[in-house]
């Protein structure tokens, strides 16, 4: 996802998707149209600023569903790298699998139950302050006129926090309740993998459903608690379609991890590989190894001993003119900030460091010497190798292929 930086929060970064923007804009115009009937005397700027500040809040409390979920995974020692809120919501990008059923249990019913407990904190407030009887639909619609914004918010914000707690508990996986699903059926079986499927097929089956009552919704059948109409189908429609994708991706991620199971960066990762001197010059750097090789970041190293990555994006930032002059241990990141690796890690863990650092490469040191590199894209090709047609619905042969680069 393409997002922007909002700050930290316990140490998490927050992120805005541009895809939010989208979602906050189609929300403040539809709420500007539930709050002008509301309130009909109410100027058209009076409905827009309480329609934005009830959005902004929406927002606000689903970060902190978010947020939930990141305060119990990390009491469970998991890292939580981010949360980012999207056209859907949120996400929280929590970097491994949860150690235990227990632990999965407790981190997804967290945010559900955060929801709702925002939504009954919102409708006593509202009640308190508005005199409404919540319970009472008549009385509710007879007197929404009669109160003020702050009033409007809280009766608003009481049932959409308890709508989106309702429906995050319905068990299509990767929504809370499937991962709800999951936590039980992996408590059961003691098989994470087999859970994982399970509750995979599960979501895609609920994704269909939502697919074909949106379609159904367009045409005029009102379902209950979606309602009816084009708006309101292709919704659903839409909401389905991302349900049925991210759980198909639950098995993708399933038939990965099983691939990786065994293997060690050792097996993977290009050994006698080209390196560099730090007193290399751009020019000879840029015409002897990028322009004639395929690589296009090397090592600088010194006696065996890795200093620092130089990459073409690095050369880029030294106009051409001083290309001659310029050494590469002038413009090379060096090794402590890199991402390294080691030729005993797991194959797995180190492939998650290659997608969450967006790197193309790890050196691999053995000891503080350079043995290797590890590429992004040996991997994949090491992954696609893996994928045997003989095991059965096409997916990975017990093992895979050990595979070593001279």
């Amino acid at each position: 996802m393409h997002a922007f930086r909002l700050g930290k929060v316990l140490g998490i970064d927050v992120r805005l998707d541009w895809s939010w923007v989208f979602i906050l804009v189609l929300m403040v115009w539809n709420l500007c149209a539930l709050f002008g009937r509301w309130h009909p005397e109410w100027p058209a700027v009076e409905q827009f600023a309480v329609a934005a500040v009830a959005a902004l809040l929406f927002f606000g409390c689903v970060l902190l569903h978010e947020l939930a979920h990141s305060a119990v995974a990390m009491q469970f020692g998991l890292s939580v790298r981010s949360i980012t809120l999207f056209l859907f919501g949120g996400v929280s990008n929590i970097e491994h699998e949860p150690p235990s059923a227990a632990a999965e249990f407790w981190t997804a019913i967290v945010g559900p139950v955060t929801s709702i407990g925002l939504g009954i904190i919102f409708l006593g407030l509202g009640a308190v302050t508005t005199s409404v009887s919540m319970h009472d639909a008549a009385s509710l619609q007879a007197t929404l006129s009669e109160i003020g914004p702050l009033g409007t918010l809280l009766v608003w914000l009481g049932p959409i926090n308890i709508l989106i707690g309702v429906f995050n508990l319905i068990p299509a996986f990767p929504l809370d309740g499937g991962r709800v699903l999951r936590s039980l059926l992996w408590w059961r079986s003691g098989r994470l993998e087999w859970a994982t499927l399970r509750a995979s097929a599960v979501g895609q089956g609920i994704g269909w459903v939502f697919i074909v009552l949106g379609i159904a919704m367009t045409f005029g059948l009102r379902v209950p608690f979606f309602g009816t109409g084009l708006a309101s189908g292709l919704w659903l429609a839409f909401i389905g379609w991302f349900v049925r994708g991210a759980a198909s991706q639950a098995t993708g991620r399933v038939a990965i991890e099983e691939a990786f199971v065994g293997h060690v960066v050792g097996e993977v990762m290009r050994r006698d590989g080209p390196a560099v001197s730090p007193d290399l010059p751009l020019t000879a750097f840029v015409h002897d190894h990028l322009i004639r090789g395929d690589e296009r970041a090397l090592p600088v190293v010194l006696g065996g001993h890795l200093l620092g990555l130089v990459s073409s994006a690095d050369v880029r930032t030294v106009p051409t003119g001083q290309w001659p002059w310029t050494r590469v241990s002038s413009v090379m990141r060096p090794e402590a900030l890199l991402a390294v690796t080691s030729p005993q890690e797991p194959l797995a863990a180190a492939f998650d460091r290659l997608v969450h650092e967006d790197v193309a490469q790890l050196p691999v040191l053995d000891e503080g010497e350079l043995v290797g590199m590890l590429h992004r894209r040996d991997v994949a090709r090491w992954l696609e190798l893996s994928w045997s047609p003989r095991s059965g619905s096409g997916g990975l042969a017990p093992g895979g292929p050990r595979l070593r680069h001279a």
